[in-house]
């Protein structure tokens, strides 16, 4: 099994964590966070949910062609979403501010992963 079998997958998976984070942000923590924490973990959510999409696709792009740009793209895609929206989840459960460092590098994930895409899709 190839490293593209995983994102279809993995991108329901990262769908169904977004919805619900969202739900517990709307939820539970609107009580307890204050707007600007729970603005930052909405965007968490937000960006998640964008890059299930993105992951989604590129699952879906990959079963028409093997292409080890996709697979970056792919692979990006999970890191960017480990990394951004992880570490802004964790810093706003946590309040540990060192953890927007890290906030950056799944920021740069995300982007090269787009363009990883792209290049997948000029070539094709």
């Amino acid at each position: 099994m190839t490293a593209q079998h995983y994102f279809i997958p993995l991108a329901a998976l990262s769908a169904c964590i977004s919805v619900a984070a969202g739900a517990f942000g709307a939820h539970a923590l609107a009580a307890t966070l204050t707007p600007e924490r729970l603005a930052v973990f909405e965007t968490a959510a937000r960006y998640q949910m964008y890059h299930a999409l993105a992951l989604l696709a590129v699952g879906l792009l990959a079963t028409q062609a093997d292409s080890r740009a996709l697979t970056i793209a792919g692979w990006l895609f999970v890191a960017g979403t480990l990394l951004f929206s992880g570490s802004l989840y964790a810093l706003t459960l946590t309040g540990t501010r060192w953890l927007g460092a890290v906030t950056p590098l799944g920021g740069v994930a995300f982007i090269a992963g787009w363009l990883a895409l792209a290049w997948a899709a000029w070539r094709r």
